[in-house]
């Protein structure tokens, strides 16, 4: 079994990241894909990089401070 390389960036694996994991994905150079040991998740790094941004979502506002005002009455 060939030994997993890391590609030139380290990209996390969509759905890992959706459940809250950070697990970094490798890089296939015969395929030209990026795949996860974990779940089995396999893409290019366009469809990588779209979903990652769709997951980004969640954390938009981490860093606001919602108070009660913030609400509709």
């Amino acid at each position: 079994m060939a030994q997993a390389t890391k590609g030139k960036l380290n990209y996390r694996c969509p759905l890992c990241f959706m459940r809250d994991l950070d697990i970094d994905m490798f890089y296939d150079s015969d395929k030209d894909e990026y795949y996860c040991l974990r779940c089995q998740y396999t893409g290019n790094e366009a469809d990588i990089l779209e979903k990652n941004e769709q997951i980004r979502i969640k954390y938009r506002a981490m860093y606001k401070r919602i108070t009660v005002d913030d609400y509709d009455r």
